[in-house]
């Protein structure tokens, strides 16, 4: 089914919020979108993937006052995905965005991680991003693509 008008418009207003909500927490370093949304081929049941890079993953893990910032929505999951950590929520709509939480050294570029990789050449694009990590892990990744992965989700 095809995206509506509605649907697009939630979705920028999910992601608008989130460099303002980035830039006022000090642990957090940078944030990439990826998914279909990054790619432009989501459909209606699309979730927002977001990588969340911070010196602090635990407290996003262990703790939910983060969550006042996006309208305080329910937690439908946490799982671990290799070094990151996925906290899923959906909003009243029924949109589903997933918060993948790791250390700033998920972009680590010596060597690019061959999760981080799948995930980048899957499609990230930076949306809060000051010392450009994301940018150049993707440039890294751009240049010089890696052995193919598995499709297993690692990062």
């Amino acid at each position: 089914m095809h995206v509506t008008n509605e649907r697009r418009a939630e979705v920028h207003r999910v992601l608008s919020g989130v460099p303002r909500w980035a830039m006022h927490r000090p642990d957090v370093r940078a944030v990439g979108m990826c998914g279909s949304w990054a790619r432009n081929t989501q459909r209606m049941s699309s979730d927002v993937d977001l990588v969340v890079l911070t010196e602090s993953p635990e407290h996003y893990v262990d703790d939910e006052e983060w969550l006042h910032h996006f309208g305080n929505p329910p937690l439908v999951r946490t799982q671990q995905w290799g070094v990151l950590t996925e906290r899923r929520v959906r909003l009243g709509s029924g949109l589903e965005v997933e918060f993948g939480f790791a250390y700033p050294t998920w972009a680590a570029l010596t060597p690019v991680d061959a999760g981080t990789r799948a995930v980048v050449t899957d499609g990230l694009r930076p949306l809060y991003d000051p010392a450009l990590l994301l940018a150049e892990v993707v440039a890294a990744c751009t240049a010089a693509p890696g052995p193919p992965h598995s499709g297993g989700r690692s990062a």
